[in-house]
C-alpha cells in the first residue's frame, strides 16, 4: 500500500544539541520546537460515519493468516476530525497488551511507550501482535499485516493519512525500522528504540522522519546503522552524535543538520542499557520519570496538518 505524501512546510531552520539530566533536550533558540506544517490532511473513507471498530482485541486475515491487533480509540472520537494514528509495536516476546496497558513498566502510565496520556484523545492508537511474540517479517508477511491494519482502519474510522506512525522496542524498534524502508509514503515518521536491522529493509531508498534511541552499554552497532541509512536519505550532514559519559545517568538528544525539509533526523544517546523507559537521575526503567515519552511526542507533533477542504 504505498499513497503520496503532502511534503512539507519549514521545519526548525538550525538544530540544537543540549544534554540534558531531565525533561525536554531539544530546542529552538527561542526555546520551543517549530512545529512542521505538513499541508492538509487527507482525510479517510471512515471519517464521517458511524464507526463499527470499538476499543478491543480484532482479528484479521493477512497473507492467509488469522492476526490480532489491540485498538484504541478516543473516549471522545469525533467522525469528523481526521486524527493521527500510531502504532506501538511490542519487543521480542512481549505482546500487544503489554504495549497497549503499559503493564511491564507502569500500568497506564507506560501505555503505547508513553504516548496515549500525552496524546490526550488526540489519536488512533494500534498495538499489532507479532507472531510467536516476534517480528520476523518472513517474506514481508508482517509490513503487509500492517498495510491490512491500515486498510481495515481507515475505511471505518476517521484518520489523517500524513500523520500516521510508529514506535517500537527492541524487535519492534527493527520492525519500526522495517516500516520506515518499506513504507516511506505510508509513515510520516518512526521511532527506533534500541532496535535495527532483524525485521529486514525491503527498500530503504526514500526519506523519512527518525528518531532513534540506545543505551550506551547496549549494542550500538545496529542502531547506528539504521540511523546512518535515513541521514544519508534525508539529506542531513552525516556526524557522530555525542554520548553521555558512564555513570553519568544522562542522555543527549542530537537533532542533525542540514536534512532535507520535512525529514528531521534526531538521536538520543542514553547512559544505560538495553531498556526502553530509561530516566535522568537513577538506572532502570521508569514509567512517570522517562524523558522518552515527552521527546517522542514532540517529534511526531512538530508536523501538524491542516483540516482537510472542503
Amino acid at each position: 500500500m504505498v499513497r503520496p505524501k503532502n511534503v512539507i512546510g519549514a521545519i526548525v531552520a538550525a538544530a540544537l544539541l543540549v544534554l540534558t539530566t531531565g525533561g525536554t533536550a531539544l530546542s529552538s533558540p527561542s526555546g520551543t520546537v517549530s512545529p512542521t506544517d505538513a499541508g492538509s490532511a487527507e482525510a479517510t473513507a471512515g471519517c464521517g460515519q458511524a464507526p463499527t471498530l470499538t476499543d478491543g482485541t480484532h482479528t484479521i486475515q493477512s497473507g492467509g493468516k488469522e492476526r490480532t491487533f489491540i485498538l484504541d480509540v478516543p473516549d471522545n472520537y469525533d467522525n469528523a476530525h481526521p486524527y493521527r494514528l500510531i502504532f506501538g509495536l511490542h519487543w521480542y516476546g512481549g505482546t500487544a497488551e503489554d504495549v497497549a496497558t503499559g503493564q511491564t513498566v507502569e500500568t497506564g502510565t507506560w501505555a503505547y511507550y508513553g504516548l496515549q496520556r500525552l496524546a490526550d484523545d488526540s489519536a488512533i492508537f494500534v498495538a499489532p501482535q507479532g507472531i510467536d511474540n516476534g517480528w520476523a517479517n518472513t517474506g514481508g508477511e508482517d509490513v503487509i499485516f500492517i498495510d491490512d491494519i491500515i486498510a481495515m482502519i481507515e475505511a471505518d474510522l476517521c484518520v489523517d493519512t500524513t500523520q500516521v506512525f510508529s514506535i517500537g522496542f527492541s524487535y519492534g524498534g527493527a520492525m519500526s525500522y522495517a516500516l520506515a524502508c518499506s513504507r516511506p509514503d505510508v509513515f510520516r515518521a518512526v521511532v527506533v528504540q534500541s532496535g535495527g536491522g532483524p525485521s529486514g529493509c525491503d527498500g530503504g531508498t526514500q526519506p523519512v522522519a527518525y528518531f532513534g534511541v540506545h543505551g550506551i552499554s547496549d549494542s550500538p552497532g545496529i542502531g547506528e546503522s539504521a540511523r546512518d541509512m535515513f541521514v544519508a536519505n534525508n539529506g542531513c550532514t552525516p556526524q557522530d552524535p555525542p554520548r553521555p559519559a558512564a555513570g553519568s545517568l544522562t542522555h543527549i538528544t542530537t537533532a542533525y543538520e542540514g536534512c532535507a525539509e520535512g525529514y528531521p533526523v534526531q538521536y538520543a544517546w542514553f547512559d544505560g542499557g538495553h531498556i526502553s523507559a530509561p530516566q535522568d537521575g537513577a538506572p532502570g526503567d521508569s514509567g512517570p520519570n522517562t524523558w522518552v515519552p515527552g521527546e517522542v511526542w514532540e517529534f511526531f507533533t512538530q508536523f501538524e496538518s491542516a483540516p482537510p477542504a472542503g
